[in-house]
């Protein structure tokens, strides 16, 4: 944080406790003309059968105002609320972010290296390795690949045998170490005109037996041999590279002609981030337990 937002900071927080101070202490003394307490205010209703009567608030509820704000300021000086202050305990987030993670790691941390010692397929027919894998699931995955597995728009079901770098133990634990980069580059220019594009789109339909025009499909089976460089010229992928098979119909981005189109055109980019430094190796082979058993 910068000098200026430092003492902006400091500034605003310690003005308002004042600011707070100085309105209680102005609403709770008596102002010019006001009535006695307990006397009429003036105000009145129902041709005088109701009045507002002058009643202050009790005493002790006011303090608690007052102590609110001292706890306020000494919590301030306790903890980093004030710009660049570290407070005098020296509490960070981080600090009790990674306290919290060495109190688990202690707690869990046996556990895990007692799985870590089994093989993923061993560990995929054990309840209570697949339990403990689901939570983790549940944790760190489910955000992207849905709390079932089954996956999202742009982000692949776990639950199928259709896998983009392999579904063996030893790939779905790569995946999750060390993350996979998918891209597939633009191929509009390179198929011709947007004739082309759209009689590929439905050659690719074909391979799968989804709906297609036959005519465009036919037309469209040369111009695929551009494609076959990655996807097969049998369209059944290259998990080396993290093709996807087209010849099956589980679509990551919908099997419509309209977005294969759209992915031929602008093609596709995605991400998955690694876990090796925020897992570890003893969780991340827990985890591709459960992947691995969802699709056996």
């Amino acid at each position: 944080m910068n000098s200026f937002l430092h003492w902006f900071v400091i500034i605003i927080s310690v003005g308002s406790f004042l600011g707070c101070v100085w309105l209680i202490w102005w609403t709770s003394k008596k102002q010019p003309g006001e009535s006695a307490e307990g006397e009429t205010t003036g105000h009145t209703w129902d041709g005088g059968d109701l009045a507002e009567l002058n009643n202050p608030m009790p005493r002790w509820w006011l303090y608690l105002f007052y102590i609110t704000i001292v706890f306020g300021l000494v919590y301030m000086v306790l903890y980093p609320a004030l710009g660049n202050y570290k407070g005098l305990l020296g509490w960070t987030s981080a600090g009790k972010y990674e306290a919290e993670i060495k109190a688990a790691d202690a707690n869990y941390g046996p556990l895990y290296a007692k799985y870590a010692q089994l093989p993923v397929e061993k560990l995929a027919t054990n309840s209570n390795a697949v339990a403990t894998g689901r939570r983790l699931f549940l944790n760190y995955c489910s955000t992207c690949h849905g709390s079932d597995a089954g996956g999202a728009p742009g982000f692949p079901s776990l639950k199928d045998s259709s896998w983009l770098y392999g579904g063996s133990p030893e790939a779905i634990k790569t995946s999750i170490l060390d993350g996979r980069q998918g891209t597939m580059p633009p191929m509009g220019a390179a198929l011709g005109s947007d004739a082309d594009v759209d009689n590929v789109a439905n050659y690719v339909l074909s391979l799968s037996g989804a709906p297609h025009d036959a005519d465009k499909a036919s037309q469209g089976q040369v111009k695929f041999a551009a494609c076959g460089a990655c996807h097969g010229m049998d369209g059944s992928g290259n998990q080396a590279i993290g093709a996807p098979d087209l010849t099956d119909q589980n679509w990551m981005y919908s099997g419509s002609v309209g977005a294969i189109k759209k992915a031929i055109n602008n093609g596709r980019s995605g991400k998955m981030p690694a876990h090796r430094d925020f897992l570890g190796e003893d969780k991340a082979h827990l985890l591709a337990a459960y992947v691995y058993s969802l699709s056996k």
